[in-house]
């Protein structure tokens, strides 16, 4: 197995894994301890309500794992968000980001190698699925069809979650008022070198996911990543009052050029075509008012980390050439003693 001299962090996102959390986390410093020559593995407890925490203290102890930190959250956040929290407080030159129910984490030496040779980012699919129920697959499906629609990207295809970055693009995401939230896509639409990579591995087994909170993610994913759907809302608008006005002339037309008119019908068309015609311009004009605020806001912060520990033994620290200079104790019978006048 070839062996890279950069420094990599492993970020892992887990919630109610407690039973399995010793052995991904153990397996996963054996593999890479043995292909680079610094890591640090990152854990991001996503609010987990089980004994997550107990694992991950002890894990952190003297007689625990080296380069170990975790991150645990307050309450649960989508797993970009989770995700960005081990991202913008990795250290490495290159970053993992794994999923361990559906992630193989002995892939990633593959795509280290990737990214050493020049890719920025290296995206790796399992073409080996979780099961899903029939309804969640059926929003998927039309969740990447109009994302791909509107954005040029299929997030599944172009921008799986298992991917390793280097640090040039986590500083550029950084400079985006939504970090946590454009990570998923922008890897795949800055323009960075580009790698993909497939294999193919059997899934841990893991609950079905929530098809409920999957499309409230996928919203604020579309809304807050693309203008197209603000931009569609205001395109309607202009298209009603630009299809008010043609009315308002063919109604003016009949009433100058038919005799057999019925009585009031052309004043009530009018009124009516002009009303729609405004509220079409209202609509108009708060739509773009939106986008406009849209690409200035800057949200507050979406997550915060109520406990932080890190590894009592970290490797990267034994390799500085440091010794830890104590201040000399001082002897109380050679302290000057105060004398009475």
């Amino acid at each position: 197995m070839a062996f890279f001299p950069v420094f990599l962090s492993v970020v892992f996102v887990v919630r109610n894994q407690s039973e399995g959390l010793e052995k991904v986390i153990s397996d996963a410093a054996a593999v890479i301890a043995s292909v680079v020559s610094d890591y640090e593995l990152i854990v991001v407890d996503n609010a987990s309500d089980d004994n997550s925490i107990s694992v991950l203290k002890s894990l952190t102890g003297e007689s625990g794992l080296a380069n170990l930190q975790v991150y645990a959250l307050t309450k649960e956040v989508d797993t970009d968000t989770a995700s960005w929290v081990g991202l913008e407080n990795a250290l490495g030159d290159f970053v993992a980001v794994i999923d361990p129910l559906s992630d193989d984490i002995a892939f990633a030496p593959e795509m280290l190698e990737q990214a050493v040779r020049g890719a920025d980012v290296v995206f790796a699919n399992n073409q080996q699925k979780s099961a899903q129920s029939r309804a969640y697959r059926g929003a998927y499906a039309v969740f990447h069809w109009l994302y791909n629609w509107f954005n040029g990207v299929h997030l599944a295809r172009e921008a799986p979650q298992y991917r390793i970055i280097s640090k040039r693009v986590i500083n550029f995401i950084l400079q985006h008022p939504q970090p946590a939230m454009t990570y998923r896509h922008l890897p795949a639409t800055g323009g960075f070198a580009r790698a993909y990579l497939s294999y193919s591995a059997k899934p841990k087994a893991c609950g079905p996911k929530r098809l409920g909170d999957s499309i409230d993610r996928g919203m604020r994913l579309l809304v807050s990543t693309t203008r197209a759907p603000m931009r569609l809302v205001t395109s309607l608008s202009l298209f009603g009052a630009v299809a008010n006005l043609l009315y308002s002339v063919y109604v003016l037309a009949i009433g100058l050029f038919k005799t057999d008119v019925a009585p009031g019908w052309v004043s009530f068309s009018l009124q009516q075509s002009g009303m729609f015609f405004l509220i079409s311009l209202v609509l108009l004009v708060l739509g773009e008012y939106i986008l406009n605020m849209a690409s200035l806001s800057n949200e507050g912060p979406q997550y915060h980390v109520g406990q932080e520990f890190t590894s009592a033994r970290m490797t990267r620290h034994e390799k500085l050439n440091i010794e830890e200079v104590r201040s000399p104790t001082i002897d109380s019978d050679t302290m000057p003693r105060e004398q009475n006048v």
